[in-house]
């Protein structure tokens, strides 16, 4: 079972780098990330979440469920919605639990980019599975949802992770 890397860890603030091969090593890794995400009750897992630095991210929100390789993410509606939000990467200290706080999100997107046999797809998203989507294309980019808050609420959020 891979780890989940927590705030702090230099991962999680670094841009990760495109998949170049659609291999069997690929379809492992989302396999296996699919299989952390679900034993840590999440809805969804980027691959610098488990110290992968490639372009990749899974979900099961919303009643969709899947996996996105190298996505490229649109915003289809820019109608701010602030929503509870928390990241398996920012646990709180006391619970080993994700920290939640009001964070500001577009009302829908659409992602496009790949599947682990490299053939295109195109999904679009409003609500939790919208939510998901931008979460979890920012850690890609290396940015966290506490990035997102404002600066108080941020601090909260800090002060109780590790």
């Amino acid at each position: 079972m891979r780890e989940i890397r927590v705030i702090g860890d230099p991962v999680l603030r670094t841009p990760a780098e495109p998949v170049t091969e659609f291999d069997r090593d690929l379809r492992r890794l989302v396999d296996e990330m699919m299989e952390a995400m679900y034993a840590a009750d999440g809805v969804g897992l980027a691959a610098p979440q488990i110290g992968v630095s490639r372009r990749l991210f899974v979900y099961d929100a919303a009643g969709r469920k899947g996996h996105v390789i190298n996505p490229e993410l649109t915003v289809d509606d820019a109608e701010e919605v602030l929503d509870e939000e928390g990241c398996l990467s920012v646990p709180g200290r006391a619970t080993g639990k994700p920290l939640y706080a009001r964070t500001p999100r577009a009302a829908g997107v659409t992602v496009t980019g790949y599947d682990r046999l490299g053939r295109p797809l195109r999904v679009k998203a409003r609500g939790l599975l919208a939510r998901c989507f931008q979460h979890e294309f920012d850690h890609l980019e290396g940015v966290l949802y506490v990035d997102r808050l404002t600066k108080d609420a941020a601090r909260k959020i800090l002060l109780q992770a590790p």
